[in-house]
């Protein structure tokens, strides 16, 4: 982590960049979001740490949550709440889901047995975890970094948005109507540039766009509730998968705190134009059907702190904005919907917070590289483009294993169908699986072979490093913040040592000097020379083995107003037996490799070191040229000025 850039403070540094003084309310913004579930607050939280942009974020809801309906965090998500600054806070808090167990009725046709146990997430998936916390403890974290970040966000509670309109014939600003659910009868208006739809399966947003959930129900009634309770199963502080015979199916997912546990319950199919709330589902009847599929182990509920029936069901829109398909080569995105606005299905998977939240970490950085004048505008069409796509896929998925969990096993080998489900698709739960087509900003993987581990779409896959300057231990990705810039990645050979024969060299040489450089070429004059772009290095020899003033200045770049030194960009391969980055994520040790990492952390681009014009073409194709041509300098330990 590092602050005192621009001076020394003291205090919580995570409240460096708090407001000294509270301004009033805009009522004209950049973005304006409806809704502060999980994909609203990821989008206020990811736009108040890039800083620069007006935003305010509405909800009909009175105040903020206090009983989460989601609660599993995939690992992806975890490795996005790192980027978040907060992962920490959640490790300590959360129910860490180890194991996996499944039961279905005993060989003898009756009670219930163990068929087997397994490791819920695979070795080397991701080095974060995959746990169990409740929605309204995430809301809280990223509460904070709305109001400690750059550009401070308090939300809006009490406004049920009304109408949305163009304000003008040239469409620059979208006007917005709230009734002031607190004080009756009055209305607020704002306008805003951009709008972004979070607000849930009954939308406003959607509903005005025109678009429509589009899918099927399975019609099938499933209770969910958190219970504290007294029990002789044996599983009850593991992720449980119960099928039984004749009482239907039962899941198990241990909470946060050592005794909450939730269970999804199943019910009875609904008939003919039956809903949910038809059936009067009561907690009282929860608890028996719950004893019922635990029988012959005693289930004894003591209290329970949330209960709800909903009806599966696998929707999902046509688009994920306000253009229409045959509109898209002449019109910009300007209102935009995400989580449940956009795509719902059953509980059960556990994707249902970490999709949503992984669609607008998708959506912030597009938003806030064109606000900022940084990119180009048509960047916005990828938003639809990349995550409708993934939500198709998680229908698909999610539709096999509801109806999997659903069926009543006749054999044991159709009992085991799901259990062999469940593992094949677990690299998808953890959300590492996701992968983008090839587009404006995803390159074709021509070079995948130079690092097999870092594909060509997919999320930047961590793994150990040794920081240079300080010797520190660290997953890469801890350098790869939620702040919206690029990074570009350099994989170093095996003889280079950033001396200045090297090709790193002759790649700093390039990056900060030649005209043709991405990082000059589309860094404002007046910002950090890495306010675009994020330029490090791993190196594969040891840290002990480098000289840390014989690396080029770019990779020592002079920062703020007081022309401090940043010494984070450099870091090492850990020796440490299978800790090595290289061998870990199969990069080429006699080429190197540069990659290209998103803002959201997503690999983009994949080259050679030396091809520098390929690199520049990347760039050109997604940001704007700023005109920076002059060499950046940098502050050596010495007091010299170093040229990049």
């Amino acid at each position: 982590m590092q602050y005192h850039l621009n001076g020394f403070r003291s205090g919580d540094p995570n409240c460096a960049n708090l407001s000294e003084t509270m301004t009033a309310r805009a009522d004209t913004v950049d973005v304006a979001i409806i809704g502060c579930g999980p994909a609203g607050l990821t989008l206020a939280a990811q736009l108040a740490t890039i800083g620069g942009i007006s935003v305010r974020i509405f909800d009909r809801k009175s105040r903020p949550l206090e009983v989460g309906q989601a609660d599993g965090v995939a690992c992806r998500s975890m490795e996005m709440f790192e980027a978040f600054g907060f992962v920490e806070k959640v490790l300590k808090e959360a129910y860490w889901v180890n194991e996996t167990t499944f039961w279905r009725t005993g060989t003898d046709g009756a009670g219930l047995a163990r068929a087997d146990r397994i490791q819920d997430v695979e070795d080397a998936l991701s080095h974060q975890p995959h746990v169990i916390l409740s929605q309204a403890r995430i809301h809280d974290f990223y509460l904070d970094i709305m109001r400690n970040g750059s550009g401070t966000i308090d939300p809006d509670y009490s406004r049920n948005l009304a109408e949305v309109k163009f304000c003008d014939d040239s469409k620059s600003l979208i006007f917005l109507n709230f009734e002031c659910l607190d004080s009756p009868g009055k209305h607020e208006t704002v306008c805003a540039r951009y709008v972004v739809g979070c607000d849930g399966a009954r939308s406003t947003v959607r509903t005005i766009l025109g678009h429509e959930l589009k899918g099927h129900a399975a019609r099938q009634l499933w209770g969910v509730m958190d219970v504290l309770a007294v029990t002789d199963f044996p599983d009850i502080r593991l992720k449980c998968a119960v099928q039984s015979a004749r009482s239907g199916s039962l899941l198990i997912i241990p909470r946060e705190g050592g005794y909450l546990v939730r269970l999804y319950i199943e019910l009875d199919e609904l008939r003919g134009a039956e809903r949910a709330s038809d059936r009067e589902v009561t907690s009282e009847l929860l608890e028996r059907k719950a004893r019922e599929i635990l029988f012959p182990y005693t289930f004894d509920v003591r209290e329970v702190a949330w209960w709800s029936a909903y009806e599966i069901g696998q929707r999902v829109c046509d688009a994920f904005d306000d253009v229409p398909a045959g509109e898209r080569s002449s019109r910009i995105p300007r209102i935009f919907i995400a989580g449940d606005a956009c795509h719902t299905h059953s509980p059960k998977a556990g994707q249902g917070m970490n999709v949503s939240m992984a669609d607008t970490f998708n959506l912030g950085w597009k938003l806030a590289a064109v606000i900022r004048g940084q990119a180009r505008p048509e960047l916005l069409h990828t938003y639809s483009e990349e995550r409708r796509a993934k939500a198709k896929e998680l229908i698909d998925f999610d539709r096999d294993m509801a109806r999997l969990f659903s069926e009543k096993p006749s054999s044991t080998k159709e009992t085991a169908q799901f259990q062999r489900y469940f593992q094949k698709h677990g690299r998808y739960t953890a959300g590492v699986e996701t992968t983008y087509d090839r587009s404006l900003i995803v390159g074709a993987p021509e070079h995948q072979g130079m690092a097999t581990g870092l594909r060509m779409g997919t999320r930047f896959h961590s793994a150990p490093v040794i920081r240079l300057a300080d010797a520190k231990p660290m997953q890469l990705s801890e350098a790869l913040a939620a702040d919206g810039r690029f990074r570009i990645v350099a994989f170093a050979d095996r003889n280079d040592d950033g001396g200045p024969d090297g090709r790193i060299a002759a790649l700093c040489r390039f990056l900060g000097s030649d005209p043709c450089s991405p990082v000059l070429r589309h860094t404002p004059q007046d910002a950090d020379p890495d306010a675009v772009i994020d330029f490090r290095v791993v190196f594969q020899k040891s840290h002990r083995q480098l000289d840390l003033n014989a690396m080029p200045g770019i990779l020592l770049p002079a920062k703020g107003k007081l022309g401090l030194t940043d010494y984070e960009k450099i870091f090492c391969a850990d020796p440490r037996a299978g800790t090595d980055i290289f061998d870990m994520r199969g990069v080429d040790r006699e080429t190197g490799v540069l990659i290209v990492v998103r803002p959201d952390q997503f690999v983009a681009q994949l080259l050679p070191i030396d091809e520098y014009m390929a690199l520049s073409d990347f760039f050109g194709g997604i940001l704007i040229i700023q005109h920076r041509f002059q060499p950046v300098t940098a502050i050596s330990a010495h007091g010299v000025d170093r040229e990049h």
